[in-house]
């Protein structure tokens, strides 16, 4: 099997142009072994793995790494645990905290801490959290320029937020933190 490979020249002016090369792929099959040219060329996915055990009728248990966390399965409700639509919200907050931690050196943006408030409503039939609405608060100097930056980032690449972003109504705002508060 033949196939056109993109590839760059430089010639003796100096300047690049794009050519193609043709190549055989059993070639390129017998460099990397019996993996695809894809398998080699492109980075690993991240995978996360996460187990839940039944404990009782109250509270169930899921469990990843070393870590372990108490879920309300209970059908009255536990007020010792988070229950699955909080646990959600719980999940989304944390992914907001980890992506400023993330981009906050990249930015070389200086904050001294970052709280997250958040409000969902659930949606009965189908069963969904239909909306909602958060408040990320950032103790920083920074500028507005810079915290609507930083809240770009947060929107942007963040996995929880993207995941739950399509399917619900999420809107919120990143502020500074008040001297009062």
């Amino acid at each position: 099997m033949l196939v056109v490979c993109p590839a760059e020249t430089k010639l003796k002016s100096g300047s690049l142009h794009d050519v193609a090369i043709t190549c055989d792929l059993r070639l390129i099959t017998g460099l990397f072994g019996d993996k695809m040219m894809d398998e080699v060329t492109q980075p690993q996915k991240m995978r996360f793995h996460v187990e839940t055990k039944r404990l009782s009728a109250h509270v169930s248990q899921a469990s990843c790494k070393q870590a372990k966390i108490d879920l309300d399965t209970d059908l009255s409700g536990n007020p010792d645990a988070f229950n699955p639509a909080e646990l959600l919200l719980a999940a989304l907050t944390a992914c907001m905290v980890k992506g400023i931690e993330r981009v906050a050196p990249i930015l070389k943006f200086q904050y001294q801490g970052v709280e997250v408030q958040v409000d969902g409503v659930r949606q009965d039939v189908p069963p969904k959290m239909e909306s909602i609405r958060y408040r990320i608060v950032v103790d920083t100097q920074e500028s507005d320029q810079r915290l609507s930056l930083l809240h770009d980032n947060v929107k942007k690449y963040g996995t929880v937020f993207n995941t739950v972003s399509p399917g619900t109504d999420l809107q919120g705002v990143l502020v500074r933190k008040a001297a009062h508060e």
